[in-house]
């Protein structure tokens, strides 16, 4: 829950950081400052790094790179509560790819998880006339929960097959590298100093390497979905501490932001299944 709340709060770093700097070059700054933290924490066993290892890292890598990239992007026109709460739609779309990826096929509660999802969506990012049409923040914000989702699909992938550490290392260095190549293709300028954009991406990279340890550690004792059920709550703490800033969402708006919680949560729950209901009424008989 800890590791829950400071991811939140990054969303609303992230909106105060690209008011100077570009979100590619801090998306750079970020990651690569998050790879050399773990680097220095995994410097021991990096010389057994493998070429399975490195391509795992790699391809986790470029999912961050588009997923966050992206985010960020889109928080130079929305403000921090808005984005956390869509971006919260990857957890709903992670079934719906292992669908579309390796065949199986979501339950019910899953595709009322994802209608509750979207239509809070439409409530969220467009408010005033409950429509569909949607910003480019919106937008770009929407399309990088598909990156998002799918990072999370390779890590359970290669779980048990790799080693954690030094994976985490390549990912975080691709992820930065390919923010810092990015830079010049979209025509972005490198910024001036600022205290600003400096602190925010060693904060963030501190605050990336130590997430993930943090969960990695935590998920050996909770069990996957309780732990989604837990990772639900970051788009509430980003609005916990967005209104803290000064966020203010009309109701409308906070009415969306909660169909995509519930629609989320749905989305994780499995209907117990018949042995184990059986188990159950003997254990109470």
């Amino acid at each position: 829950m800890l590791a829950t709340c400071v991811w939140g709060a990054t969303f609303l770093i992230i909106h105060v950081a690209v008011q100077y700097t570009g979100p590619w070059f801090f998306v750079g700054m970020r990651f690569i400052t998050a790879g050399l933290i773990s680097a220095l924490l995994f410097a021991r066993v990096l010389k057994g790094l493998t070429l399975k290892e490195i391509w795992a890292g790699v391809a986790i890598g470029v999912m961050i790179f588009f997923g966050y990239g992206l985010q960020t992007a889109g928080l130079q026109t929305l403000n921090s509560s808005t984005s956390a709460f869509i971006s919260a739609l990857y957890v709903p779309l992670v079934p719906l790819l292992q669908w579309v990826v390796f065949r199986k096929r979501p339950g019910l509660l899953t595709w009322i998880g994802v209608a509750l999802a979207f239509f809070g969506l439409i409530l969220l990012a467009d408010p005033g006339s409950v429509g569909f049409t949607f910003g480019s923040g919106e937008i770009v914000t929407i399309i990088s929960t598909l990156p998002i989702a799918g990072e999370i699909i390779l890590i359970g992938w290669f779980a048990g097959k790799v080693h954690l550490g030094r994976v985490t290392v390549v990912q975080l260095l691709v992820a930065g590298l390919l923010g810092f190549l990015t830079v010049p293709i979209v025509g972005e300028q490198i910024p001036e100093f600022s205290w600003v954009w400096v602190i925010a991406s060693v904060a963030l990279g501190l605050a990336s390497c130590m997430i993930q340890l943090a969960m990695n550690w935590a998920q050996k004792s909770v069990s996957p979905t309780r732990a989604t059920i837990i990772y639900a709550g970051e788009p509430v703490w980003a609005a916990i501490i967005g209104r803290i800033a000064g966020d203010r969402l009309p109701p409308i708006a906070i009415l969306g932001a909660l169909f995509i919680v519930i629609g989320s949560l749905i989305s994780e729950l499995r209907p117990p299944k018949s042995s184990d209901a059986s188990a159950q009424e003997k254990a109470t008989s």
